[in-house]
């Protein structure tokens, strides 16, 4: 089959396109034929050896994917071959076959298409685990959200407004703001001018918010964490910024707010029927379009590189997708 193979861990330039072995499903797995695969500032993080798990070199990057089952393991009972599926893993998806565990795969709902398929399932699960799992919110509440244009940001924006919740997001640009507000954001703050202190204070007063998903971390995360509201949830997801933030401890202690992990990886790897159950839940609120997942450009699989390169850059607005079929 032809795929991306990553060879060293030095990031875009350890990137090739080339043939490689087809994977073979185990019993708890599918197999798909991969006709779009969505990129995510993970994958990037993973080829640049920066991420918490290091596969076996050379490997085939990518954890989301769309397409076709045909082949199912022996204990696999929810599929079926010629299923029209979403599936996940920690990498693998930049081919033209992926196996998947049978409890990170969803039916597609009609009028789904593979593209906007790819896309859903790394990051609407993140923020589903983020936000309802971790940080219970609740309808009338406050939600700040960083790098709300990203693939999970923009996630956030949608579940917290379906939830209802009152959603602030922070962007880089004009372009961005505007798309976020057509995603269910009430307030936003472009962070390229605008304050994000001032701007806070001035949509909250001295209440703070309720719950904040950081996407970026570096300094912005302390200044948040003095933003937050007594009895708030404090949930860093990633570092799009590059720098790992430590907080002064006095900082929850005074208003009595949590540091919330967010691993949704590990936490589908050990529970996964609750993950299986927010699945359906999230494929179900797709179908019904309450969640718009936004599919930024598509690109032919040989220019995964190239696509890495804008993630990694932060001028992606929702995913981007490699057309592989």
């Amino acid at each position: 089959m032809r795929a991306i193979l990553c060879s060293d861990f030095k990031g875009i330039e350890a990137l090739n396109f080339a043939e490689a072995p087809d994977p073979r499903p185990g019993p708890n797995e599918v197999l798909v034929d991969v006709h779009a695969a969505s990129v995510s500032y993970m994958d990037y993080l993973m080829t640049t050896g920066g991420y918490q798990l290091r596969p076996p070199l050379p490997y085939v990057p990518g954890t989301d994917a769309a397409g076709v089952i045909v082949a199912c393991g022996e204990k696999v009972t929810r599929f079926k071959v010629g299923d029209r599926v979403c599936c996940s893993n920690w990498f693998g998806a930049f081919a033209e076959r992926m196996a998947a565990r049978e409890s990170s795969v969803a039916l597609l709902p009609d009028g789904v298409d593979f593209a906007v398929g790819s896309t859903v399932l790394n990051s609407y699960l993140t923020a589903y685990y983020a936000l309802i799992e971790r940080a219970r919110l609740q309808a009338g509440e406050t939600m700040l959200v960083t790098g709300a244009a990203g693939g999970v940001g923009l996630a956030c924006v949608e579940i917290a407004h379906v939830v209802g919740a009152r959603v602030i997001a922070v962007v880089g640009n004009a372009a961005k703001a505007a798309m976020v507000r057509t995603h269910g954001a009430t307030e936003v703050i472009d962070h390229s001018h605008q304050d994000v202190h001032e701007r806070v204070k001035a949509f909250v007063g001295k209440k703070g918010f309720d719950v904040c998903v950081d996407n970026v971390g570096g300094a912005q995360f302390t200044t948040l964490a003095r933003l937050m509201g007594w009895n708030g949830r404090l949930l860093p997801i990633g570092f799009t910024s590059g720098e790992i933030p430590s907080l002064p401890m006095n900082l929850p202690l005074l208003k009595n707010f949590s540091v919330i992990g967010v691993f949704v990886g590990a936490w589908m790897d050990r529970q996964p029927d609750d993950a299986t159950r927010a699945i359906a839940a999230i494929m179900a609120w797709v179908g019904e379009g309450r969640l718009r997942p936004r599919v930024d450009r598509v690109l032919p699989l040989q220019r995964a590189g190239e696509a890495m390169s804008s993630v990694a850059n932060r001028s992606a607005m929702g995913r981007i997708v490699l057309q592989v079929r």
